[in-house]
């Protein structure tokens, strides 16, 4: 038996678990069905575009971004639908083929987008806390040392068995696995080197 298999796993979500960046591809997944959001476009971008060459430090990154939540009928209806139609395609296989109840997934993500389908797969779940009814940022986004952070919280005295994420902004939570994994597409190769 594994030493690291009676430790929990600990996957980040997005280009990790899924292909693609799971919330863009919900916007973009709500903008196809209500195309008036396309007013929360160019917000959206300039935020996304000011949380990367911020290297993931501008915490009202998602407090704008979100934002689009506003145009909404109903984001539990959309969360749901969303889920529904592309769960199938956005998970990796690899992961629904190793997937334990004692997971944890731990992301920049939001927490109202994840949980369904995590109550789904059932397992656990951290993630950006957003305000659903005004699309605001309840804290900082749970990202690089915030999602050590968020998880040590949730989790206290938690060891990891190991880990999974696709960046290196999660080093502090490679550093704590017993063995730590690089996620690029289907390939996962040891983290690297000297980047714990």
């Amino acid at each position: 038996m594994n030493e690291n298999s009676a430790l929990p796993n600990v996957y980040d979500f997005d280009k990790t678990v899924v292909y693609p960046d799971g919330g863009a591809t919900f916007f973009f997944f709500c903008l196809r069905r209500h195309p008036g959001l396309i007013r929360f476009l160019p917000l959206s971008i300039a935020a996304l575009f000011r949380f990367v060459v911020s290297h993931g430090r501008e915490a009202p990154f998602k407090a704008e971004y979100y934002r689009y939540l506003r145009g909404l009928p109903d984001w539990r209806e959309e969360v749901r639908a969303f889920w529904e139609t592309q769960a199938d395609t956005l998970l990796k296989p690899w992961y629904l083929a190793q997937l334990r109840p004692d997971d944890i997934i731990i992301s920049c993500s939001a927490e109202f987008f994840l949980r369904p389908l995590c109550d789904q797969l059932g397992v656990r779940v951290v993630g950006t806390r957003v305000d659903t009814g005004t699309g605001l940022l309840e804290g900082y986004s749970c990202y690089g040392l915030e999602k050590l952070r968020r998880l040590q919280e949730a989790f206290e005295g938690l060891k990891i068995g190991e880990f999974y994420s696709d960046s290196l902004s999660d080093a502090p939570l490679a550093a704590l696995a017993r063995k730590a994994w690089m996620v690029k597409g289907d390939t996962i190769t040891p983290w690297p080197e000297g980047s714990k």
